[in-house]
């Protein structure tokens, strides 16, 4: 079975579907460096517990969409979350392939 590569065209639709973008410990780091501030601040000013109280997630804006989506541009796109760079290759959610414009790319890997 040929696996399925996808190539992220950067539509930023994913960035405005409702959900969680869990956090890494590393995603703390990473983004509160980028951003010139404290972990303790980030994760107080950014972050809220996912609802199984087994992590952080960014906390959205009021109309839903990341709170680092700036038009169709990621303020964080160097160090963005995992989760976030994982798009639509290792996590996706129902209905993805609906609004996200990632295109099919061979997979270079040869499985």
């Amino acid at each position: 079975m040929r696996k399925v590569h996808y190539q992220c065209q950067r539509c930023t639709n994913c960035c405005t579907w409702p959900g969680f973008v869990k956090l890494t410990g590393e995603d703390i780091t990473a983004i509160s460096a980028f951003l010139g501030v404290r972990e303790p601040d980030f994760i107080q000013s950014h972050t809220r517990l996912r609802p199984e109280r087994d992590g952080l997630a960014l906390i959205d804006k009021s109309n839903g969409e990341c709170i680092f989506l700036e038009g169709r541009d990621c303020a964080i796109q160097p160090v963005k979350p995992q989760q976030c760079g994982g798009f639509p290759n290792t996590w996706n959610f129902p209905g993805w392939r609906e609004v996200c414009e990632a295109i099919e790319v061979p997979d270079e890997s040869g499985s």
